[in-house]
Formats: C-alpha cells, sequence, structure tokens
C-alpha cells in the first residue's frame, strides 16, 4: 500500500529508454543498394562482376539495414522494422544468390521468392497509407521493381530486367530523399522536407499526451504480442 491508501498497481510506471533513429540509415543504404541494383539491370555494372554486386549488397546494404531494423524494433515502429528486416533479409538472400550464381543467369527460384516478397511489400504499403503514404509510394515501387524481375528470372523477356531497373533508379533517387527528410526531422525536431504525415505518424510530433493514451496497448508494454 502508498501512503495515501492506493494499492500499487495504481502506480505502474511505464520507463522508455530514448534512441537514435534508425530510419535515416536504413533509407540511405536502401537507396546505394538500389543504385547498384539498378546499375546491374541495365547492364551500366559489366555482367562480369556480379559476384562483386553481391558482396557489396551483403557487406554494405545487409548490416547497416539490420541495425536500422533493430533500432526500429526498439522506437516500437512496427510496421518501419517490418519492412526494413523484410529488406534486410532480401539483400542477403539476393546477394548471396549473385554469388553463387553463373553471370548473367536466372532461377525460377529467385523469381518465385521475388512474388512473394513484392506480395508482401505490397501489404505493408497498403498499411503505410494509414500515417505515411510517401512511405506507400516507395514500397509500391518496391513491389513493382520485384514484380519485374521475377518475371524476368521466371523465363520473360529480357525488357523486364530493363524496366526493373529503372524502377530501382526511382526508387534509389527516392530512398535518398527519404533519407534526407527524415535526417533533418530528428535534427530539427519538426518536418522540414514533407512526409505528408497523418493520424498516429503525426501525433508522435506533437507530444507525449498523443501517445499515452495508447501506449498501455502497445507491444512491449502489454502482456502479450
Amino acid at each position: 500500500m502508498a501512503s495515501d491508501g492506493k494499492e500499487h498497481p495504481d502506480f505502474t510506471r511505464i520507463v522508455l529508454r530514448p534512441i537514435g533513429s534508425g530510419l535515416p540509415l536504413g533509407f540511405f543504404s536502401f537507396g546505394i543498394g538500389m543504385l547498384i541494383a539498378a546499375c546491374q539491370a541495365l547492364e551500366w555494372i559489366p555482367v562480369d562482376e556480379q559476384r562483386q554486386v553481391g558482396m557489396v549488397q551483403m557487406a554494405f546494404v545487409f548490416p547497416l539495414e539490420l541495425l536500422a531494423a533493430v533500432f526500429a524494433f526498439l522506437a516500437r515502429d512496427t510496421l518501419g522494422a517490418t519492412s526494413l528486416g523484410l529488406f534486410t533479409a532480401s539483400w542477403l538472400t539476393l546477394g548471396w544468390a549473385a554469388i553463387d550464381s553463373p553471370p548473367g543467369s536466372t532461377s525460377v527460384t529467385i523469381g518465385i521468392y521475388l512474388f512473394g516478397f513484392a506480395t508482401a511489400v505490397l501489404l505493408l504499403a497498403t498499411l503505410s497509407t494509414l500515417g505515411r503514404p510517401l512511405f506507400s509510394v516507395l514500397l509500391l515501387l518496391a513491389a513493382t521493381r520485384s514484380v519485374l524481375a521475377g518475371a524476368w528470372n521466371v523465363g520473360g523477356p529480357h525488357g523486364l530486367l530493363t524496366v526493373s531497373g529503372v524502377a530501382a533508379l526511382a526508387l534509389a533517387a527516392f530512398a535518398m530523399y527519404g533519407g534526407l527528410a527524415l535526417g533533418l526531422e530528428d535534427v530539427k525536431q519538426r518536418e522540414v522536407l514533407p512526409l505528408f504525415r497523418r493520424g498516429a505518424a503525426s501525433e508522435a510530433f506533437e507530444g507525449y499526451e498523443q501517445q499515452l493514451e495508447r501506449l498501455e496497448a502497445e507491444p512491449g508494454v502489454r502482456q502479450a504480442l
């Protein structure tokens, strides 16, 4: 019992640890990875350098995306962390396949994987429209690129790979913008470049009062996930 006669459950405290945002890191590393993927698909990188492309995806993009995903989960950003986590594993998978496959070869297995990956990303894009429509556009582009590359892998015309390279270039530019906007937002503690946040994503910048009402129902606070 407390000094005023109330029971301890009435004094439950939730302690949160301030952390740095991993989203700028995730966006910038994603953008560099997409630039490499675009140049490979457009044949601006020689075919016989496929192994080096795979090494860059595994050694550079994969660990940075993984770090960003971990910090997104710690920040309780479930959708952002899920998106980063899926792309993290994708960079490792595709990088490994590039190292282990003959230059310029296709794979039905990779094609089917890309179709499944695109489906999951498209569903995440739909969910992101509720709070961060700008992210939805990026995810929609990523899903389109995956479908095009997947169709080429299962026997589609070579032109599909070229179009997927153009989509990857657009993704790279989009990710660089997102990384810059998120970085500036974190430094200034306000929106500098438009991210078009709305709903709960927008309320998160309006102070504790807007977030406390739903805090007790969030993962890590409630008893079951």
